[in-house]
């Protein structure tokens, strides 16, 4: 059986399926054709329900509750690691209001949160997440959505913070913030989802312990190459919620998705997150 996997070039998501993809795990009767793309080009295939597994934002998983179901591992869940509203100049996001925002996808989490964010901000711009910094800086928005390496080289590129949505929905809620999941095809089957679920978490561990080897397949697809930006961009993004969403990941999902339902931002449904 081959299965097409979908994940994105940033350095979280290539150190993940690093071992995955590079036959350094046993995958009994299974191989994998990865594709790496955006994240929002992600979200939109799997919206045409191309992929087997794939990275999506949480926000469009809600989506695809009814053909696709979340994996426990290989996610992208944490505490300061939030997207960032950033500015031109050094403004508050009250100042923003009539003002477009660029945001990395209309399906990003980033998206989400800040509809989310008190009243919500209609007027957005949609684009490719590594456009958006050079969108503000042209004056062509009013202000961006960063994420990805964003976090890390906004103020070297003379760009203020107006906001970061993840500490506010971490003093909001409590909970860490959910940005991205793994989903599989439900039509796969318990135990290949099951086997699947199991091996990314491998290939994490795997890549915890052999961090030189992965390290030229990660740098060769990152917008950022100093190795720098790319541990840091790891360790921010790849952590125990990726190994296992366990107990409180899970609950910081299904918050975000009760709390957007009771919103009308997301469709409602009744179908089980898990296979």
């Amino acid at each position: 059986m081959n299965l097409t996997l979908g994940y994105s070039p940033c350095p979280n998501d290539t150190f993940i399926f690093y071992a995955l993809t590079h036959g350094r795990l046993e995958l009994p009767g299974i191989t994998v054709t990865e594709s790496l793309e955006d994240v929002e080009s992600l979200n939109l295939r799997a919206m045409r329900s191309e992929l087997d597994l794939t990275k999506v934002s949480f926000h469009a998983a809600a989506y695809l509750r009814e053909k696709y179901c979340l994996l426990r591992s290989g996610g992208a869940l944490g505490r300061g690691c939030g997207p960032l509203v950033v500015t031109k100049e050094k403004i508050g996001m009250d100042a923003l209001r009539g003002r477009t925002i660029a945001v990395p996808g209309r399906y990003t989490t980033a998206h989400l949160l800040l509809m989310l964010y008190g009243e919500g901000y209609d007027r957005v711009a949609i684009m490719p997440f590594d456009r958006i910094m050079d969108a503000v800086l042209r004056g062509e928005v009013g202000a961006g959505l960063v994420i990805h390496e964003g976090r890390f080289t906004y103020e070297a590129r003379g760009l203020h913070k107006a906001l970061d949505l993840g500490e506010w929905w971490e003093a909001d809620t409590g909970m860490p913030i959910p940005l991205g999941g793994i989903l599989a095809r439900r039509a796969l089957g318990a135990d290949v989802i099951g086997m699947m679920e199991s091996k990314i978490s491998e290939s994490i561990q795997y890549a915890y312990s052999h961090r030189e080897e992965a390290r030229a397949y990660i740098k060769s697809h990152a917008q950022e190459m100093e190795d720098d930006v790319i541990d840091g961009h790891i360790a921010l993004y790849v952590n125990d919620f990726s190994l296992d969403l366990g107990d409180e990941g899970i609950e910081a999902v299904e918050y975000l998705f009760e709390r957007a339902m009771s919103r009308g931002i997301i469709p409602g449904s009744h179908t089980p997150l898990f296979l």
